[in-house]
């Protein structure tokens, strides 16, 4: 018997967990089913459309956080670019463009094999670092899509730190 076989019995619904620290932080929520919840997170660029998924098969929590993002024809390559850009910065999860429905959605998974259950403060973390993804590279997509940016100056723009005060 390989490792793969074995089954391990889950104490409960990981998508409980979030239902549970979105209900503890007064977060409003929508249960769409046994395995989904989702939420509209409220950024400083953006509002963000958040929805966990539990993915029985990988014994995975899944997060999608999802932005409106019309892009015309003429700056597709270049939102393409911008793609391969960010996700080469970012350390966990990856941007994706779904283009049949115009969102820029980032995507994260917390591995949760062998019956380990999300704890609170995994949760939280999954959500803010999502959240936190989304409003550092938010800018650079409008930038890219409405200011005819190139997706390398677009990335610049929002890389920029300043130091100090004026």
């Amino acid at each position: 018997m390989s490792l793969m076989e074995i089954e391990v019995e889950r104490q409960s619904n990981p998508v409980d967990m979030i239902e549970f620290v979105a209900a503890t932080n007064d977060w409003s929520f929508e249960r769409s089913g046994e395995d989904e919840i989702a939420m509209t997170v409220e950024g400083r660029w953006a509002d963000y459309n958040v929805s966990f998924s539990w993915m029985e098969e990988f014994e995975a929590l899944h997060l999608a956080s999802a932005f409106d993002l019309k892009i015309p024809e003429n700056r597709l390559n270049e939102v393409i670019k911008l793609l391969s850009y960010i996700n080469g910065q970012v350390l966990m999860g990856h941007f994706d463009l779904w283009r049949n429905e115009d969102v820029v959605i980032f995507r994260q998974s917390l591995l949760l094999a062998g019956g380990a259950e999300p704890t609170n403060r995994q949760v939280e973390v999954l959500l803010s670092s999502a959240v936190d993804a989304c409003e550092a590279y938010y800018q650079a997509f409008q930038f890219v899509v409405w200011s005819g940016v190139d997706a390398k100056s677009a990335m610049d723009a929002v890389l920029f730190e300043t130091v100090g005060e004026a």
